[in-house]
């Protein structure tokens, strides 16, 4: 019986199993940075479901933050399933601040406004992209990491500036939007694009966000940081 013990040759192929799958440079390298500092924590032990929740508590308690740890239980996670190991960590739960500061805050009154007037626009797009930068945190530029896939899984890995940050879907947004990108026939890929199949971004948006906010009533400077680049 296999005692689970992860090596040199076991990361290898892990990185290699992870590039066969055309993940990003940044996101190999993160994962295999993080399965090595596991494996020396470990120091030979096996890896098991008691050790590797010893390591999630471990890491919380020389100061991880919680978004740090989660993307560490994202590439270990991703590596148990390539072993085949029967061990899987949850991720930790964390609350979102959907709404900014003072004088800037967008109230949930406000929220809910400005999805209803996309909705009554008939504008479903605008409405999700609404409901996913707030409920995610992620800006306008990064929404292309918005995919099938990502929403299948629950999970996007955004890679901006030479970073990889793992960024967990709401259980109620995946349905959402899963559907969208069903109505459209995509069935792989960026689920937010244009009518010439490109990506989404702030260009594209731009003019939308405004008439948005004068139907809405709610103030342009509100809703534009939400959409910096």
């Amino acid at each position: 019986m296999s005692t689970n013990t992860i090596t040199k040759e076991t990361q290898t192929a892990f990185a290699l199993w992870l590039k066969s799958e055309e993940k990003a440079e940044a996101t190999i390298e993160k994962y295999g940075r993080d399965v090595q500092a596991f494996a020396m924590w470990l120091d030979g032990s096996p890896a098991t479901k008691e050790t590797a929740a010893d390591y999630k508590k471990h890491l919380l308690g020389i100061g991880r933050v919680a978004a740090g740890v989660n993307a560490v239980i994202a590439a270990l996670n991703s590596f148990f399933c390539f072993m085949g190991w029967a061990i899987k960590l949850k991720p930790l739960k964390i609350q979102r601040r959907t709404f900014r500061d003072k004088d800037r805050e967008l109230t949930k009154d406000e929220y809910t406004r400005l999805l209803q007037a996309a909705k009554s626009k008939g504008n479903e797009r605008l409405n999700l992209v609404l409901q996913t930068i707030c409920s995610t945190g992620i800006r306008v530029s990064e929404l292309r990491f918005v995919t099938v896939e990502a929403a299948k899984a629950g999970m996007a890995e955004i890679t901006n500036k030479g970073k990889t940050r793992a960024v967990f879907i709401p259980k109620k947004l995946k349905p959402l939007l899963l559907s969208y990108a069903n109505g459209r026939g995509i069935v792989q890929g960026c689920i937010f694009i244009t009518k010439t199949g490109r990506p989404l971004d702030r260009s594209n948006i731009w003019s939308e966000m405004k008439k948005l906010c004068h139907t809405a009533g709610v103030e342009p400077s509100k809703v534009f940081p939400l959409s910096a680049a």
